[in-house]
């Protein structure tokens, strides 16, 4: 008499016991048979193979050794997009979602065609939303990145977004330098590297497993927008605006760079968390 096949359920159920997380197993488990949502539903009975069970089992291990689940799985949700993730680029947040909520109410009213540049763009997360919320026609997103595997990830990101990727424009460089000299833009927007170096906030995990160019941006950690801010604003058209995503300790510090540069309505706003996160500001 031969044992019964491991269903898919019963994998699900052995993985939730031993990581003491149902969801995370679920999503594990997705990735592993290729299917989720109601597909995975219906086949919760069906037997699985030796190749999906090595394939879970490998990304049990990573989970278990501590490594981000996002990397694990090789992918994560932003918005309405399901982007590819891996050690290259860092892992999208839900404070970014809101610095793309900004863009879209700036841009709500002011009518086609619109010019985005975003900057730093890691894996192409508010470049590629921007693209996917915006209308389609008269829409162009600048997507840039000095690492040129970053950029690697944010291109194959691209071909996730169907008919919009024909309004994306993926180039390498330092910030300012991958674009056109002569194009001027209604938004620029970026959520540049801003964390001080040696700075005791961030968390084991983000510092032993995210890219380090991405994170850390000189003593302070505002190095990056000593750049930004200033370069922006030739870049842009009249009226146009700049969008940054910062520390919750830096509001301040970007603001007095905003006025200083001699930008308009400089405003700093806060996450859901009540932490300053956005600083928007009007050339």
């Amino acid at each position: 008499m031969t044992d019964a096949p491991l269903t898919l359920r019963h994998l699900w159920s052995l993985t939730s016991e031993l990581l003491g997380a149902r969801h995370e197993a679920r999503w594990i488990c997705e990735v592993a048979i290729s299917l989720d949502g109601v597909e995975f539903d219906a086949a919760l009975d069906h037997p699985v193979t030796e190749r999906m069970v090595q394939h879970h089992d490998a990304m049990v291990a990573r989970y278990r050794a501590g490594e981000p689940l996002q990397y694990v799985l090789g992918r994560w949700s932003f918005r309405r997009l399901d982007l590819a993730v891996d050690a290259r680029v860092l892992i999208p947040r839900p404070e970014t979602e809101l610095v793309v909520e900004v863009v879209l109410d700036l841009l709500r009213d002011r009518g086609q065609p619109v010019t985005v540049a975003d900057l730093g763009t890691g894996s192409g997360a508010i470049g590629l939303a921007l693209a996917d919320e915006l209308p389609l026609d008269g829409t162009t997103i600048w997507i840039t990145d000095v690492d040129d595997d970053a950029l690697a990830v944010a291109r194959a990101n691209l071909a996730g977004i169907g008919r919009r990727a024909r309004n994306v424009r993926a180039a390498a460089g330092s910030w300012f330098a991958a674009l056109p000299a002569d194009e001027r833009f209604d938004v620029i927007v970026s959520n540049p590297p801003y964390v001080a170096e040696g700075s005791p906030l961030l968390e084991e995990s983000v510092l032993e497993w995210e890219p380090h160019r991405a994170l850390f941006a000189g003593r302070d950690g505002l190095d990056a927008y000593r750049v930004i801010v200033p370069g922006a604003r030739d870049r842009l058209t009249e009226d146009g605006w700049l969008v940054l995503e910062i520390g919750a300790d830096q509001g301040p510090a970007v603001r007095v760079m905003c006025d200083e540069a001699g930008y308009a309505d400089v405003e700093v706003r806060p996450d859901l968390a009540g932490h300053d996160r956005v600083v928007v500001a009007r050339r």
